[in-house]
C-alpha cells in the first residue's frame, strides 16, 4: 500500500533527525577523545611541573604539605638501589636527562615525594631542609649522661658532659684564647654536642613525610665506651640491637628502609666494626648490622673500605656563640708573629714499627726552627690546651702524622690556630673529611708521604723552607678561612650567617638522601659501585662516576683477611687509642 504524502514528510523528518543525532554523538565522542588525549596523556609529563608545583608554591602552610601519606608497608623494589651501598658523596650529582621516548615514572608510588616537593616552595626557607628527629627512649641517650661516671674507664666524663657537652670553660690566664667561647672539650664528646646542636636546628619538623632526612639521637660513642673493657660481646651489642629493633618498628623506617636515617658517634669507626663473635675481638658490631648498613653514621674517623660511615671533625676547644666570635678570632690569627717554621706535639710509638713519629721527633730536635712538645706518661704540657694552642699559634706549619689510627684531633686544633697542617697519610684528612675540607688539598696543607720519612731521604725543614713566603701566606689564609666549618658552635646559641661543622654535615646528609630519592624515582642504579673503593668516590671530579687506579692505592691496600673491614691492624689501632686515653689520664 502506498503512503500518503503527509506520511512521507513525517518519515523524511524522522530520518533526518536520526542522522543529526548520530552526527552529534560522533562529534561529542570525537571531542571527548581529543580532550582526554590532551589532559590525560599529554599532561602526564607536565603534571608534576605545573599542577603540583603550583599547589606547593601557593601554599606555605604545613598542613597542606603534610597530607602526603606515608605507606607503612612500603618497600623499595630491588631495582631501586636497595642492594647497592651509598657512595661516600654528599653533594648533588648531575641530572640524567630523559629522552622523549622514555616512559615517565609516576611519583605517587613513593612516600617521600612530598618531602622532595618542599624544595620547590621558594618562599619557604626550610624547603628541602627539614629534619625529623626520632623521639628515642631515654635509655639510648639521656640515661647515659645520668651515669656519666661509667662512660670511660679512666676519665670522669661527668665534667665533660656539662655545658651541653662542651665541658668546663677554659680560663684565659695566658691570653692564648678569646675571653669567651673556649671550653675543655673532650675529643670524644661529639655525640652529645651534635644532638644538642640539632635541638637548635632551624628546620626541625614533627611531620616525617616532609623530612629531607631523619636523625637518630643515639649516643653510640658513649654506649660502646661503657663496655669495651671487661664486658662480653652480648653486653657490647645489646644497645645497638635494641636500637635497630626499635627503629624498624617505626613507620618512618619503612619509607626507605632506613636509607634516609643518620646518627652520630664521636669515636673512630673501628669501635663499631667487630667482625667475629669471638669474645677477644674488639668493639661491637653496630656498623655490620643489616639495618645499620642502610643508615649513615657520622664518625670522627671513617673506614676507607665501607660506604655507610662518613668522617666529621673532632671537636676543638673553641665553640663560638655568634659570628663576631669567629671573625675576631680569625683576624687575630692573621696578625700573629710565627717564629717557628714547624712544630710537633706528640709521643713516639716504639711498639709500632710503621709509625714515623720517632723520626719526626728526631728531625724536630735537630732543627733550630722546630718547636717540640713531647707527650708521654705523667704531667705534660701536651695535656694543657693553653700550651698546645700557644705552640700552634707560633708556628707556620704543624706536623700531623697518623695518631693511634689514621686521624688525630690535633689536626683541627692546629688549623684553628691558623697553622698549616703537614700530613703524611691521605687517610689522616684528605679521604676522611671530604665534606669539610677542599678536594684540592694543596690549597691548605702540605703532603709528605710516609715512605719519604721512613727512608730518611726527605728533610722536613728543607722541604718546608722551599715554599715561597707569599705561597705560605696564601695557604695560611685558606686555613683561617676554613675555621668556621671546622668548629662546632655553642649548642645553646646560633651563629647568624656562618655555617659550622654541624651545618656542613647536616646539609651533606640531606644532599645524599635527596640524590638517592631522585635515583629511586628515575630508576637509576649504580651497578659498577665497588664498596672496597669507597674512599675514591668522594675524590672524583665533578661529573665523573667511575673510579680507577689512584696514586694513593698503596696507602689503602686491602687488608690481608680480604674483608675490607675490621682487621687486626684497625682493631689494634682502636685499642691503642684507648690506651693513649689511659696514658693521658695517668
Amino acid at each position: 500500500m502506498r503512503r500518503r504524502p503527509d506520511q512521507l514528510d513525517k518519515g523524511a523528518a524522522k530520518n533526518q533527525n536520526s542522522r543529526l543525532c548520530c552526527l552529534a554523538s560522533l562529534s561529542a565522542f570525537f571531542w571527548f577523545l581529543l580532550l582526554y588525549f590532551h589532559f590525560v596523556v599529554l599532561a602526564g609529563d607536565n603534571n608534576t611541573n605545573t599542577n603540583s608545583k603550583n599547589n606547593y608554591n601557593n601554599h606555605v602552610d604545613h598542613s597542606t604539605l603534610s597530607t602526603t601519606p606515608v605507606s607503612v608497608n612500603y618497600e623499595p623494589a630491588p631495582i631501586h638501589v636497595t642492594d647497592a651501598p651509598p657512595r661516600k658523596i654528599g653533594f648533588p650529582e648531575p641530572e640524567v636527562r630523559r629522552s622523549d621516548t622514555d616512559t615517565p615514572r609516576t611519583e605517587k608510588n613513593f612516600p617521600f615525594v612530598g618531602a622532595l616537593r618542599t624544595a620547590e616552595n621558594k618562599s619557604d626557607p626550610c624547603g628541602g631542609r627539614y629534619i625529623y628527629v626520632h623521639d628515642l627512649p631515654s635509655r639510648f641517650n639521656e640515661d647515659m649522661l645520668k651515669e656519666c661516671k661509667s662512660l670511660s674507664l679512666w676519665t670522669n666524663m661527668c665534667k665533660f658532659t656539662t655545658n651541653a657537652g662542651l665541658g668546663p670553660p677554659l680560663e684565659n690566664v695566658e691570653g692564648v684564647f678569646s675571653d669567651t667561647g673556649w671550653y675543655a672539650t673532650n675529643q670524644f664528646a661529639v655525640d652529645v654536642i651534635f644532638s644538642n646542636r640539632m635541638k637548635q636546628y632551624e628546620c626541625l619538623t614533627k611531620d616525617s613525610s616532609m623530612a629531607a632526612a631523619v636523625f637518630v639521637p643515639f649516643y653510640a660513642g658513649f654506649d660502646i665506651a661503657r663496655y669495651l673493657w671487661g664486658y662480653n660481646i652480648s653486653v657490647r651489642d645489646a644497645a645497638s640491637l635494641d636500637l635497630v629493633d626499635w627503629l624498624m618498628k617505626r613507620p618512618e623506617w619503612s619509607v626507605m628502609n632506613g636509607r634516609d636515617h643518620f646518627l652520630v658517634a664521636g669515636r673512630i669507626t673501628w669501635d663499631f666494626r667487630r667482625l667475629s663473635e669471638e669474645e677477644s675481638d674488639w668493639g661491637n658490631k653496630l656498623l655490620f648490622l643489616p639495618a645499620a648498613k642502610n643508615m649513615s653514621m657520622l664518625v670522627v674517623e671513617s673506614s676507607p673500605w665501607n660506604a655507610n660511615d662518613f668522617g666529621i671533625p673532632y671537636p676543638t676547644y673553641f665553640h663560638p656563640a655568634k659570628d663576631a666570635d669567629v671573625f675576631i678570632w680569625q683576624d687575630r690569627m692573621r696578625q700573629l708573629e710565627r717564629k717557628w717554621l714547624f712544630s710537633f706535639a706528640g709521643a713516639p710509638r716504639p711498639g709500632n714499627p710503621k709509625s714515623i713519629r720517632g723520626q719526626l721527633i728526631d728531625q724536630c730536635k735537630r732543627s733550630q726552627v722546630c718547636k717540640l712538645l713531647e707527650c708521654d706518661f705523667g704531667e705534660s704540657k701536651c695535656h694543657s690546651p693553653s700550651s698546645i694552642m700557644q705552640m700552634f699559634q707560633s708556628s707556620l706549619f704543624c706536623l700531623q702524622p697518623q695518631g693511634d689510627s689514621y686521624t688525630r684531633r690535633s689536626a683541627f686544633d692546629s688549623m684553628l690556630a691558623g697553622c698549616i697542617p703537614v700530613f703524611f697519610h691521605p687517610g689522616s684528612a684528605y679521604t676522611q673529611y671530604t665534606w669539610h675540607l677542599p678536594k684540592n688539598y694543596t690549597k691548605y696543607s702540605v703532603f709528605i708521604p710516609e715512605d719519604d720519612i721512613r727512608k730518611r731521604n726527605v728533610s722536613i725543614e728543607e722541604r718546608l723552607s722551599q715554599i715561597p713566603p707569599e705561597q705560605v701566606k696564601i695557604m695560611r689564609e685558606e686555613v683561617i678561612s676554613l675555621i668556621p666549618t671546622l668548629v662546632y658552635a655553642d649548642p645553646r646559641s646560633k651563629l647568624e650567617t656562618l655555617k659550622d661543622a654541624f651545618d656542613v654535615a647536616v646539609q651533606a646528609v640531606i644532599d645524599k638522601v635527596t640524590n638517592l630519592r631522585k635515583d629511586i624515582i628515575e630508576g637509576r642504579t649504580d651497578e659498577n659501585f665497588i664498596e672496597e673503593n669507597s674512599w675514591k668516590y668522594a675524590l672524583l671530579p665533578e661529573g665523573e662516576h667511575e673510579v680507577g687506579p689512584h696514586e694513593w692505592d698503596p696507602f689503602f691496600s686491602k687488608p690481608k683477611d680480604g674483608s675490607g673491614d675490621s682487621n687486626d691492624s684497625s682493631s689494634e689501632a682502636a685499642k691503642n687509642s684507648w690506651k693513649n686515653e689511659q696514658r693521658n689520664q695517668s
